[in-house]
């Protein structure tokens, strides 16, 4: 394991991207809480585009030499906390900023956590009511399963999920808290042959939604269990748009990378199907790439636009996507080869998307400023607006 202290850089660049009208963004939706830091802005000043769905984004680094950061989640001051998959350490991100840009120190570091292979500490999530409970929700590994925990900063970490399969390739870690204030988690099947997925008495394999105390939610499609959707291999990245139509990322399938809209009860298919199935019994992918074109991680959805971050992929898809569920023209691609690995993918308070890298791992190759913390404006785009 490599040992790097974060601190916080800046380094800016523009590039232009040929958009439809529907990627701009917009302010942020009810459920986002909080107000923007204070983010230095980018050194190359905006341009008109030729074409009138052109769209110019401002790229900044926030922070560097960080360690593999895997999940992103924002305070209501519009700081952003951020999980190292390696050094089970929490950093907090901003709001304060200086000269170098964002400052970033460590908020506390979890001592139950046990990393190898891609588990870690995952996923984090803040809770709806931080403002009276303080309270932030993470998704970690240790030596035997995957688990979910609640805790206030520098107090104890208290486990509300246990029993999720640990294994060294397939551990899920999604988490965010849904536009129905319950709080979701994605999970890996963690067997070769794909033995959880299927099984609905087993947590692997699963879109899982709960309470705050780690119980069944309300409305789940079985009243005594967890389970959402089932039918998964992989599941590292969770988002609604703006209707609260619910979007996962698929990951390390042999063959396809999925993004998929996920439906209360569905059966996604692994490992009967590896992108599409085309048998009424799975939900079939919004999209599938080839895995080596993609393995993605974050996605975000803003306006009309759905982005995915891609590890083997190394770069953004953006997608369009309509009212009634499909992709209107080709998918997008953005940071092609860039920055290396994507990994995580969020939308902050402010309407930019903030994307890390993820080259300080075995399957990396990081430069002197890995990893990164990136953050994306769109010059067309209202909240955020460069």
């Amino acid at each position: 394991m490599r040992s790097r202290r974060g601190r916080a850089a800046v380094a800016t660049l523009a590039v232009v991207l040929t958009l439809t009208s529907g990627c701009s963004f917009g302010p942020p939706g009810p459920d986002q809480a909080g107000s923007a830091p204070n983010l230095p802005g980018p050194s190359v000043a905006a341009t008109a585009s030729a074409a009138a769905d052109d769209s110019e984004i401002a790229i900044t680094v926030l922070a560097k030499g960080l360690e593999v950061p895997w999940g992103i989640a924002f305070l209501p001051d519009g700081s952003a906390l951020v999980t190292e998959r390696d050094t089970a350490r929490i950093l907090k991100v901003g709001p304060e900023s200086d000269a170098d840009g964002l400052k970033v120190s460590e908020a506390t570091r979890l001592a139950e956590v046990r990393a190898s292979g891609d588990g870690g500490l995952l996923g984090i999530a803040v809770s709806p009511k931080y403002a009276s409970d303080k309270t932030i929700f993470v998704y970690y590994s240790t030596t035997t399963d995957n688990r979910i925990g609640k805790l206030v900063l520098g107090g104890p970490l208290t486990p509300i999920l246990t029993g999720i399969p640990r294994s060294a390739e397939e551990n899920g870690g999604a988490l965010a808290f849904g536009p129905d204030g319950f709080l979701y988690a994605g999970t890996g099947d963690g067997t070769p042959t794909g033995t959880f997925a299927q099984n609905p008495k087993s947590l692997g394999g699963k879109i899982l939604r709960m309470t705050t105390a780690g119980k069944p939610a309300p409305g789940n499609p079985v009243k005594t269990s967890l389970v959402w959707s089932s039918g998964h291999r992989n599941v590292q990245g969770l988002t609604w748009d703006k209707t609260k139509r619910m979007f996962a990322t698929e990951n390390t399938q042999p063959k396809f990378s999925e993004l998929n809209i996920v439906v209360k009860g569905k059966d996604y298919g692994w490992p009967k199907a590896d992108g599409k199935a085309g048998n009424a019994k799975f939900a079939d992918p919004l999209v599938a790439w080839p895995t080596a074109d993609s393995s993605c991680g974050g996605v975000a959805a803003f306006e009309s636009t759905v982005a995915t971050a891609c590890l083997l992929g190394k770069r953004l898809y953006l997608l369009n996507v309509t009212g009634n569920g499909t992709v209107l023209g080709t998918p997008q691609e953005l940071l092609t080869g860039k920055y290396g690995r994507l990994r995580a993918l969020v939308a902050a308070p402010d309407g930019s998307l903030w994307v890390s890298t993820s080259n300080q791992e075995d399957a990396g190759e990081p430069d002197p400023e890995d990893d990164r913390l990136i953050r994306l404006v769109f010059s067309d785009g209202g909240a955020g607006r460069s």
